[in-house]
């Protein structure tokens, strides 16, 4: 598919693709600001990532989302690599700058968008943050907070070993914990993020007990399907502000947008609506 005429045309990139609700976020919004231009799922086994990323500007695509598993090729593929991305060790959004194709990682600013919204009154004086994972998300969550402030960032992870990569490539204020002592380390957080695909469904759950959480503990949940997880279920019947994953799929969404059509978006309550139907209708 060559593009051709005004149209501005973007894509995810994964594999598999189809769960992506991308697709729906970016095609609100075209039709939100009457943008003459199109987003589209792309199927792309890993084996032909390098040739399907590197034709996107001889196609005529403004840029593309990156997602699983291809965050770290992108890296390694892209022209230039923005510092963000480079520090986090992944990328989720690709910009087609004339010939060259630039990455970059918006989770980060996504998270603490999101983290805004649901919880306008946090500060990252507040307290210790406790994150469990670590994966790409956990990282971005990491750097998004130690930018911030936070003055102790915990990680936690089943596989000790890679929360201890994760912590040897930030450094402090981030410190890893070990997997059995999870719990009695939530006592001192006043910021709990899921970001393991624990909860999500058809998955593990995430076996945290909440006993020693504060009733003004923050948690997060990076978990959209389903949006009320368990650990958002727990936590309310503690008294804590919860906040599920899906403000930081939007927030995330929106400069790669603006990049490739031109338009800062708005997140909308019509539009949180809309793809929490599409989650509850697929869930079904």
């Amino acid at each position: 598919m060559i593009i051709s005429g005004r149209a501005k045309v973007a894509a995810v990139l994964g594999w598999p693709v189809a769960h992506s609700r991308s697709p729906l976020i970016h095609g609100y919004w075209l039709e939100m600001y009457a943008i003459d231009g199109a987003y589209i799922p792309l199927a792309v086994r890993p084996e032909h990532f390098t040739a399907a990323f590197r034709a996107l500007p001889k196609l005529g695509f403004a840029g593309a989302n990156i997602t699983v598993p291809h965050k770290e090729a992108a890296l390694r593929e892209a022209d230039v690599v923005d510092p963000i991305a480079r520090r986090i060790g992944a990328a989720n959004t690709a910009i087609v700058e004339d010939d060259r194709i630039r990455v970059t990682n918006t989770d980060a600013p996504g998270f603490l968008a999101s983290l805004a919204d649901g919880a306008p009154n946090w500060r990252s004086a507040t307290g210790a943050a406790l994150v469990i994972g670590a994966g790409g998300a956990a990282r971005a969550v990491v750097a998004a907070l130690i930018d911030a402030g936070v003055p102790e960032v915990l990680v936690s992870n089943r596989t000790e070993a890679r929360a201890e990569d994760l912590v040897r490539d930030f450094g402090r204020p981030a410190r890893a914990i070990p997997w059995v002592e999870r719990t009695s380390a939530l006592g001192q957080a006043r910021l709990l993020v899921n970001a393991s695909s624990a909860g999500l469904t058809g998955g593990p759950s995430l076996d945290l007990a909440l006993d020693r959480i504060a009733p003004e503990t923050i948690v997060v949940d990076l978990v959209y399907d389903p949006l009320a997880t368990p650990l958002l279920q727990g936590a309310r019947a503690h008294g804590c502000v919860t906040i599920d994953g899906l403000g930081m799929l939007l927030h995330q969404a929106r400069a790669g947008f603006k990049a490739w059509f031109g338009v800062e978006p708005a997140i909308t309550a019509a539009l949180r609506d809309r793809v929490t139907a599409n989650i509850e209708r697929t869930r079904r």
